[in-house]
């Protein structure tokens, strides 16, 4: 079976007249010039009445779209979205300074899309460590820094809420 190209014309027996607007792998895009945009399927009952070669997107932009949105979240510091946990939702924090001035008020939302920022950019630095070309005991060395980094940060984890986004540290002791 031979694939038609974007821009071949068709005439469908349910919808009539129509042009091929786009082409993935089990459906034609038809715009049909009395019912408008239609999928069928590639193997599906019609005439052609033009066929246009070499004209196909084989992949889809929303597949690409999937691809690009993967690669970017597991080798850049784009972050992932991370739920806080709903008892924080709208709260603030309030930086309560010891002597007589003014206080400051930071709303929580933005103090814990910053907390999962640095989270995140310590799990690429991770993630580059590990690819590099550093012997052993010195990518065990790095590591060791990384794992005290997350215990440090194991007190904001009240505000996660799913425990599964937890920073976690040293667990032996």
């Amino acid at each position: 079976m031979n694939i038609l190209g974007i821009g071949s014309r068709i005439k469908h027996p349910e919808f009539g007249l129509g042009v091929v607007t786009n082409v993935t792998s089990k459906h034609y895009w038809v715009t049909f010039i009395e019912n408008g945009l239609e999928t069928i399927e590639l193997d599906s009952d019609f005439e052609i009445i033009e066929a246009v070669e070499d004209e196909v997107d084989s992949v889809s932009f929303r597949d690409i779209e999937k691809s690009l949105k993967n690669l970017l979240q597991k080798w850049s510091d784009v972050s992932q979205i991370v739920p806080i946990a709903d008892k924080w939702k709208g709260g603030k924090i309030i930086l309560e300074p010891g002597t007589n001035t003014q206080n400051k008020e930071v709303p929580i939302d933005t103090f814990f899309h910053k907390i999962t920022m640095v989270r995140d950019r310590i799990r690429v630095m991770e993630q580059k460590i590990n690819a590099s070309n550093l012997d052993e005991a010195e990518k065990i060395d790095l590591q060791q820094y990384i794992t005290r980094i997350y215990g440090s940060l194991t007190t904001f984890n009240v505000l996660f809420k799913n425990s599964n986004d937890y920073f976690v540290g040293d667990k032996s002791k």
